[in-house]
């Protein structure tokens, strides 16, 4: 005798399809695509506060959850709210699916914030800089030109600088407007009359041409100007932002001599990030498990990352390498730009509706 099909009740059907709904976005947002907002100025003008993109996964291959017990779609918090959203009671080795290609340098990336401690690898902030070193290179900045290689460093087609512009007059928040330079991009002397202005070389030139502009200079720090905040830490090699390196970026296989110098550029780095339980620095030496370390084999690549907003990006050069480990993804795709300055359609920058990120 043939029982007749019990009808789900509408309060099921909606939570089945809730549940479905779920894990379909999970398995998309890992395997797949992830969105991504910009949320500052270090990458303009490239890409813009308020870009809404995609992150693609298997460009570099999808990342195996280090940390699996978490509840979905939330990163570090519940929405909401400051309660934990993982534990991690359970840690899975670093492990990537197969991917279309490597970290090509250029490409812009979105990876985990390397210095957030206090999370686990994969749930640290995510943030979006340029590749500009892949493994194995040789980094150098000289009075604000990236060097890699030994070779001028190609630049992204609309890379900011920092300026010092002044006028002989007051000027509005609608006058930058006209340059294309928002609110959040110029800041006031006390003498009412100079500025310190984020933009392009075009835009500066284009300013130049304005007969209230007395005049306008790039800021750019000197050789040998020791910047305490630079990587390594307590180097005292006289590098800062516009004058940094030579840096080589560690590769997975790379054997290096332990010496002094060594252990000063790349002891950082081996202690967080390569994995070891027990890891001392003391002397001029690294130690590991007790044990000195005369020559170190590093187990993973690093990349070195920079904003196109060269003057106003806290990067690689004042935190250091960002492992592979650490990498979530290639930027992809725009597929919505707000400005927050405007209001209604206005607010929705139309021309940069899917366009690529390069």
């Amino acid at each position: 005798m043939s029982q007749s099909k019990i009808k789900k009740s509408a309060t099921r059907e909606w939570l089945d399809a809730l549940v479905f709904a779920v894990v379909a976005a999970s398995l998309i947002r890992w395997l797949l695509l992830e969105p991504f907002t910009i949320p500052t100025a270090s990458m303009e003008k490239s890409l813009l506060v308020g870009d809404f993109l995609f992150v693609s996964k298997m460009h570099y291959g999808t990342r195996i959850p280090k940390t699996p017990l978490q509840v979905p779609l939330t990163h570090q918090k519940i929405w909401g709210t400051e309660i934990q959203s993982y534990s991690d009671a359970i840690q899975i080795p670093y492990l990537r699916l197969p991917g279309f290609s490597d970290i090509e340098r250029n490409d812009v990336v979105v990876f985990n914030f390397p210095i957030e401690f206090q999370y686990p690898s994969d749930l640290k902030t995510n943030y979006i800089k340029r590749a500009v070193g892949i493994s194995g290179d040789i980094i150098e900045v000289k009075q604000g030109e990236l060097i890699v290689n030994g070779a001028v460093a190609p630049k992204p087609e609309e890379m900011q600088y920092s300026y010092d512009l002044i006028a002989n007059r007051p000027l509005t928040v609608d006058f930058f407007a006209d340059y294309d330079i928002n609110q959040e991009s110029f800041l006031s002397f006390t003498n009412g009359v100079g500025y310190m202005v984020f933009g392009t070389d075009q835009m500066m030139e284009r300013l130049r041409t304005s007969p209230v502009v007395v005049s306008i200079t790039k800021r750019i720090e000197g050789p040998g100007v020791n910047d305490i905040r630079i990587f390594p830490a307590n180097s005292n090699y006289g590098w800062n932002a516009d004058n940094f390196g030579p840096l080589q970026i560690p590769a997975k296989d790379w054997t290096i001599e332990m010496t002094p110098d060594n252990v000063m550029r790349y002891g950082f780095t081996i202690e967080k990030y390569e994995s070891h339980k027990n890891v001392e620095i003391r002397d001029a030496a690294l130690f590991i498990d007790g044990q000195k370390v005369d020559n170190y084999t590093f187990k993973q690549n690093y990349y070195f990352m920079m904003g196109d907003n060269r003057h106003d990006s806290l990067d690689s050069r004042f935190w250091g390498f960002v492992p592979e480990d650490h990498v979530v993804g290639k930027a992809w795709f725009l597929w919505l730009s707000l400005d927050k300055y405007e209001s209604m359609f206005n607010k929705i920058r139309w021309s940069r509706f899917f366009k690529s990120i390069e």
